[in-house]
Protein backbone atom coordinates (compact mmCIF):
# COMPACT_ATOMS: atom_id res chain seq x y z
CA UNK A 1 0.00 0.00 0.00
CA UNK A 2 2.37 2.61 -1.37
CA UNK A 3 0.44 5.89 -1.44
CA UNK A 4 2.40 8.71 -3.23
CA UNK A 5 2.26 12.14 -1.98
CA UNK A 6 2.20 14.91 -3.93
CA UNK A 7 4.52 17.55 -3.35
CA UNK A 8 1.31 19.75 -3.72
CA UNK A 9 -0.57 18.26 -0.73
CA UNK A 10 -0.33 20.22 2.74
CA UNK A 11 1.41 19.43 5.63
CA UNK A 12 -2.12 18.40 7.74
CA UNK A 13 -2.33 15.73 4.64
CA UNK A 14 0.99 14.47 4.88
CA UNK A 15 0.17 13.93 8.57
CA UNK A 16 -3.10 12.19 8.10
CA UNK A 17 -1.57 10.10 5.53
CA UNK A 18 1.13 8.64 7.46
CA UNK A 19 -1.26 8.15 10.48
CA UNK A 20 -3.96 6.15 8.32
CA UNK A 21 -0.58 3.99 6.44
CA UNK A 22 -0.07 3.13 10.64
CA UNK A 23 -3.10 2.21 11.64
CA UNK A 24 -4.24 0.39 8.22
CA UNK A 25 -0.71 -1.85 9.07
CA UNK A 26 -2.82 -3.19 12.25
CA UNK A 27 -5.98 -3.75 10.36
CA UNK A 28 -7.60 -6.65 7.56
CA UNK A 29 -11.16 -7.42 7.28
CA UNK A 30 -12.40 -10.63 6.25
CA UNK A 31 -16.01 -11.42 5.19
CA UNK A 32 -16.34 -12.60 8.85
CA UNK A 33 -15.80 -9.52 10.11
CA UNK A 34 -14.84 -6.55 7.48
CA UNK A 35 -13.51 -3.52 8.00
CA UNK A 36 -15.38 -0.32 8.22
CA UNK A 37 -14.05 2.38 6.41
CA UNK A 38 -14.73 5.73 6.75
CA UNK A 39 -13.88 8.74 4.39
CA UNK A 40 -14.75 12.13 5.38
CA UNK A 41 -14.53 15.17 3.47
CA UNK A 42 -15.71 19.25 4.47
CA UNK A 43 -19.17 18.52 2.86
CA UNK A 44 -19.70 14.80 2.97
CA UNK A 45 -19.09 11.36 4.76
CA UNK A 46 -18.56 8.06 2.76
CA UNK A 47 -18.43 4.46 4.44
CA UNK A 48 -17.96 1.23 3.55
CA UNK A 49 -17.96 -2.09 4.64
CA UNK A 50 -14.72 -4.04 2.68
CA UNK A 51 -13.69 -7.40 2.42
CA UNK A 52 -9.56 -7.16 2.05
CA UNK A 53 -9.19 -10.79 1.38
CA UNK A 54 -11.50 -10.84 -1.76
CA UNK A 55 -10.75 -6.64 -2.12
CA UNK A 56 -14.75 -6.52 -2.13
CA UNK A 57 -17.12 -3.64 -0.86
CA UNK A 58 -19.85 -5.41 0.72
CA UNK A 59 -22.06 -2.61 2.03
CA UNK A 60 -21.83 1.26 1.54
CA UNK A 61 -23.53 4.24 2.50
CA UNK A 62 -22.57 7.92 2.21
CA UNK A 63 -24.26 11.11 3.37
CA UNK A 64 -25.56 11.72 -0.74
CA UNK A 65 -28.07 9.15 -0.46
CA UNK A 66 -31.79 10.73 -0.71
CA UNK A 67 -32.66 8.80 2.67
CA UNK A 68 -30.18 11.27 4.45
CA UNK A 69 -30.80 14.53 2.57
CA UNK A 70 -32.13 16.75 4.88
CA UNK A 71 -29.93 15.19 7.82
CA UNK A 72 -26.97 18.04 7.67
CA UNK A 73 -24.66 16.05 5.71
CA UNK A 74 -21.54 18.04 7.40
CA UNK A 75 -22.68 17.64 11.08
CA UNK A 76 -22.95 15.17 14.15
CA UNK A 77 -26.26 14.51 13.50
CA UNK A 78 -25.76 13.31 10.06
CA UNK A 79 -23.15 11.32 10.71
CA UNK A 80 -25.24 9.74 13.35
CA UNK A 81 -28.12 8.97 11.02
CA UNK A 82 -25.21 7.57 8.55
CA UNK A 83 -23.85 5.12 11.33
CA UNK A 84 -27.27 3.63 11.68
CA UNK A 85 -27.73 3.41 7.81
CA UNK A 86 -25.12 1.32 7.59
CA UNK A 87 -25.73 -0.89 10.75
CA UNK A 88 -29.48 -1.73 8.92
CA UNK A 89 -27.44 -2.53 5.96
CA UNK A 90 -24.69 -4.63 7.74
CA UNK A 91 -27.24 -6.40 9.55
CA UNK A 92 -29.32 -7.09 6.39
CA UNK A 93 -26.43 -9.26 5.11
CA UNK A 94 -26.01 -10.85 8.09
CA UNK A 95 -22.71 -8.58 9.27
CA UNK A 96 -22.84 -7.88 12.89
CA UNK A 97 -18.93 -8.01 13.59
CA UNK A 98 -16.40 -5.70 11.62
CA UNK A 99 -13.69 -3.42 12.57
CA UNK A 100 -13.19 -0.08 12.72
CA UNK A 101 -10.93 1.94 10.69
CA UNK A 102 -11.00 5.50 10.86
CA UNK A 103 -8.57 6.08 8.46
CA UNK A 104 -6.40 8.94 9.95
CA UNK A 105 -9.40 11.21 11.40
CA UNK A 106 -9.00 11.41 14.95
CA UNK A 107 -11.53 9.78 16.68
CA UNK A 108 -13.76 12.32 17.60
CA UNK A 109 -16.81 14.72 15.69
CA UNK A 110 -17.93 12.90 13.22
CA UNK A 111 -15.68 10.48 13.07
CA UNK A 112 -16.94 9.42 16.70
CA UNK A 113 -20.66 9.79 16.23
CA UNK A 114 -20.46 7.55 13.31
CA UNK A 115 -19.13 5.19 15.11
CA UNK A 116 -21.22 5.49 18.49
CA UNK A 117 -24.71 4.90 16.07
CA UNK A 118 -22.87 2.20 14.22
CA UNK A 119 -22.58 0.38 17.70
CA UNK A 120 -25.66 1.38 18.93
CA UNK A 121 -27.64 0.05 15.73
CA UNK A 122 -26.22 -3.29 16.17
CA UNK A 123 -22.59 -3.31 14.94
CA UNK A 124 -19.46 -5.08 17.16
CA UNK A 125 -16.23 -3.81 17.48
Amino acid sequence: MATKIRNTTSHKQVVRFKRKRRIRAGLEGSLEKPRLSVFRSNKHIYVQLVDDVKGRTLVAASSLEGELQGKGASSIEGAKALGNLVAKRALAKNISMIVFDRSGYLYHGRVKALADAAREGGLKF
